[in-house]
């Protein structure tokens, strides 16, 4: 049972295995996590909802962002990190950032990874938005993720490090005392493992990837349910800075009425020189932002809005018919497929674009080394909130973060590891850390599941209520009709003791009622407007009242309880933890966080 006694309907597990740590998700923070965890002598087991090659990591075109070029240095991409969050990333955790993060890339190269590079054999870089300099390296002009996921892949699949794949994972398993004993999870009909078994471990790592399948249309594969966000809630841990969702800009435009994963057009597009028009072929970014197409995504987003609203059109364009064939095809291939597949030739004419669902910023709080407020619980990658992202995720430092707290947390998993398996004083050999022993699973569910059909109702309640434009009206609205889809599932159980089948899509339905809640009640609650947080009623931001942090959990009766931090720094992760080297336990002053003009 989890510390809010919450859990998922589930059969008791009927299997089980024993590990030193438990990594959940197979892309950039997963696979380098379950590496370096492994590397360091540490029995790991990687579970994947779906093939370990197939989590959100593959689907990056753009590329990963690192000081690597020359002129370049780390505080210059600290500066820009800093001004696309909007006055509330964490300086120090960019700072951890942007200083390891050139050699987390090489180390990355020397797993396997192939980036594009030019004649003498420098890697190439690009440009994207919000970036002064070309500091995106990529690999096969827009496939940087199918690479790395490909390198990493492969490298642990030599390590034959143990993997569970096709496997949702349920819930977190703790001891009587509220510690990570490790995971619940439910395998779909394939490999050695069926239904739901246990992985235990006194480590636990999320790297589950994101929850845009929360909205109607996302760039999000039909996995990114918010899974791991759910599972963190329910075992009683802290997420953060759920209200800031990054709706990508240049999202290919499909109709109305498309559901679903939708094709994204890479920033690098625009990187290379391409402009956003609208029907009349006006660049209407221009002297809304020195940067133009350019400017951070929020920026681009509400721009694209904005004159879709003055038009009244469902999209603008992308224009790069300058590009010509051969760019398009050497530099952009798998853009290309995408748009001919649907109809359009970027060559001869521009793309339908339009902002999509497609990065959360938020999420499970952690601290400089990636542990949560739950003890032995660590999260990484998209899954986390470490404070790098702000109010709004800078251009491909996704892979970044994901690439360096991996490491930061592989690091703290072994040390502590190393430090519980010292050996008794004139001991030969080290003792085993077992993991801690679980508390029996619980026969009476403690939550109830939503019906598969209730997804899509979610899907447009958010789309609708709490997408790129919001109010205290539509979130009003998406709250109450969240509690309804709520209060209903609830009633079943209390009146009859009936739920849901259990099953995947039940599962998925019911977590995605969770972070929706979430998300609604953060954005209710943040009055202004920050990054890519657009409420229309409050249009501008407002420093003094809220540069500074909404923290939800989830209390026993399944309630939301929020509140909002003093200051714009975290507090620590656990009850009088002292700050990691390196990070300071007060307010540090502020960085760039006055307004831009297009801001005010």
């Amino acid at each position: 049972m989890s510390a809010t006694g919450i859990r998922l309907h589930a059969p008791a597990p009927g299997w089980s295995l024993e590990a030193d740590v438990v990594v959940v998700g197979s892309g950039v923070a997963g696979l380098t996590t379950a590496l370096r965890c492994s590397a360091a002598g540490l029995k790991t087991v990687v579970v994947t909802k779906a093939r370990l090659d197939d989590g959100s990591t593959r689907w990056a075109q753009g590329g990963i962002a690192a000081a690597l070029g020359e002129g370049d240095t780390p505080e210059q991409h600290l500066d820009d990190t800093l001004v696309a969050g909007a006055g509330l990333c964490d300086e120090e955790a960019v700072r951890t950032l942007v200083t390891e993060g050139p050699d987390a890339v090489r180390r990355l190269i020397e797993t396997g990874a192939h980036f594009d590079t030019g004649p003498e054999g420098a890697i190439e870089l690009t440009r994207e938005g919000g970036h002064h300099r070309r500091r995106i390296a990529h690999a096969g002009g827009d496939a940087t993720g199918a690479e790395i996921s490909r390198a990493l892949v492969d490298a642990v699949r030599s390590r034959s490090i143990p993997t569970v794949e096709n496997a949702l994972v349920l819930d977190l398993l703790t001891d009587a005392d509220g510690i990570t004993a490790g995971v619940s999870l439910h395998v779909m009909g394939e490999g050695q493992h069926d239904g739901v078994g246990a992985v235990h471990a006194p480590a636990v790592v999320l790297a589950t990837g994101g929850m845009g399948q929360v909205f109607s249309a996302t760039t999000n594969p039909s996995v990114s349910t918010g899974d791991g966000v759910a599972l963190a809630l329910r075992a009683g841990a802290e997420v953060s800075d759920l209200e800031f969702v990054q709706f990508h800009p240049t999202v290919l435009f499909l109709g109305a009425d498309a559901e679903g994963q939708q094709p994204l057009v890479s920033e690098a597009v625009r990187g290379e020189g391409a402009h956003l028009v609208d029907a009349d072929g006006v660049r209407f970014m221009v002297g809304q932002h020195e940067l133009a197409e350019l400017a951070p995504r929020d920026i681009v987003a509400k721009g694209i809005t904005r004159r879709m609203q003055e038009l009244g059109t469902e999209h603008m364009y992308l224009d790069a018919r300058h590009f010509g064939a051969e760019m398009w095809e050497n530099r952009f291939p798998t853009i290309l497929a995408a748009c001919r597949a649907h109809g359009i030739d970027p060559v001869t004419e521009p793309v339908p674009v339009a902002p999509a669902a497609h990065y959360a910023s938020g999420g499970v709080r952690t601290d400089p080394r990636g542990r949560t407020t739950v003890p032995g619980l660590y999260a990484c990658g998209e899954v986390a909130c470490t404070g790098v992202h702000g109010a709004n995720r800078l251009a491909s430092n996704s892979l970044l973060e994901g690439l360096v707290y991996a490491e930061r947390i592989a690091a703290d998993i072994a040390a502590g590891h190393a430090q519980k398996a010292l050996p008794p004083l004139y001991a030969a050999v080290p003792v085993p850390v077992p993991a801690p022993a679980p508390v029996p699973h619980p026969e009476v569910p403690a939550h109830p599941l939503l019906p598969p059909e209730a997804r899509f109702a979610i899907q447009r309640v958010m789309t609708e209520g709490a997408g790129v434009l919001r109010s205290a009206d539509s979130l009003s609205e998406a709250a109450a009709r969240l509690a309804r889809i709520h209060a209903e599932a609830a009633g079943a159980l209390a009146e009859d003791g009936k739920t849901a089948e259990p099953g995947v899509d039940t599962w998925e339905t019911t977590n995605l009622l969770c972070v929706a809640r979430v998300l609604v009640a953060a954005a209710q609650r943040r009055e202004e407007t920050r990054g890519c947080h657009w409420r229309e009623d409050r249009p501008d931001r407002d420093d003094a009242a809220w540069r500074r942090h909404i923290v939800v959990r989830l209390n026993a009766d399944r309630t939301l309880a929020a509140h909002t931090t003093e200051t714009a720094d975290f507090p620590p992760t656990a009850p009088g933890a002292r700050p990691a080297p390196g990070t300071s336990a007060g307010p540090r002053p502020s960085h760039r966080t006055s307004p831009s003009p297009q801001e005010k």
